[in-house]
């Protein structure tokens, strides 16, 4: 992987985090990093995912977008509750 696909993967998980994170209900006390983290991989499953069912990933795709955003939120809300859960226990 190069400089530019790792900036890439970083600003498309930050965009695909932010969207997750704004589906979710309610305040997430998570840190943006983590947010981050859980975009990116949202976005390499979503794609991965898109191209088993046969959705077209070169260039833009609203429904591979739909199922990042999906998985990102599921990612938000699960770790979110996780992470409050740890906090609150100290």
């Amino acid at each position: 992987m190069t400089v530019g696909g790792i900036i890439s993967a970083i600003v498309v998980g930050l965009i695909i985090g932010a969207l997750g994170r704004l589906v979710v209900p309610g305040k997430q006390h998570i840190p943006i990093w983590l947010t981050i983290v859980i975009g990116i991989i949202a976005a390499l499953i979503g794609t991965a995912i898109a191209r088993a069912v046969g959705v077209s990933t070169s260039g833009f795709s609203w429904l591979q977008l739909l199922i990042q955003v999906v998985l990102a939120a599921v990612g938000v809300w699960a770790v979110a509750g996780f992470w409050g859960r740890r906090s609150i226990g100290r």
